[in-house]
């Protein structure tokens, strides 16, 4: 059974997995949908070694400023 079966997985988790497959576009939904949690991990998205292969996305810069890192 999915362990999201069970208990809850942050989006942001399974967005950090997707980057890792460097599946973009899935991992950009599920940042959307931590972000519409109001996920607090969003915090380090300017940190985290994961997300330097998409900080020139689009997506990323949008999602950032909406965080409030600034434009």
């Amino acid at each position: 059974m999915a362990a999201s079966q069970k208990s809850y997985v942050s989006p942001y988790d399974i967005a950090i997995v997707y980057l890792g497959l460097d599946q973009r576009d899935d991992a950009f939904r599920w940042l959307e949908k931590a972000y519409q949690e109001h996920s607090v991990r969003l915090w380090n998205l300017k940190v985290h070694p994961r997300f330097a292969a998409v900080r020139s996305d689009p997506r990323f810069q949008d999602l950032s400023r909406r965080v409030g890192f600034g434009p």
